[in-house]
């Protein structure tokens, strides 16, 4: 027999219901899961997927529903009312910061 040890974990009891119902559809015990993650971090000397926050990109005008639009161009004059503007300087300033553009 292999040697083995045990691993303790606390998780959500939700996360671990749902995700073990999905285990018991693939035909895989919560212990071979854990396994298949171990493995996977050492053949990938690390997690086996990006665990980063997301890139931070500016939202296009297209891809906004009318609600959001609204929203958006609300923003814009509450900013401008309040005496909170921004020269075409400051403005590409601020997308080179916080977009990388």
């Amino acid at each position: 027999m292999a040697n083995t040890t045990a691993v303790y974990a606390r998780i959500d009891t939700s996360l671990k219901d749902s995700a073990e119902e999905i285990l018991a559809q693939l035909g895989i015990s919560p212990s071979s899961a854990i396994q298949m993650l171990y493995s996977q971090i050492i053949l990938q000397r690390g997690m086996p997927f990006e665990s980063k926050l997301p890139v931070r990109k500016p939202v296009a005008i297209g891809s906004l529903n009318r609600e959001q639009l609204d929203a958006e161009i609300k923003r814009g004059f509450d900013s401008a009312n309040t005496g909170k503007v921004y020269s075409e300087e400051e403005v590409d300033r601020i997308f080179a910061e916080e977009f990388g553009i």
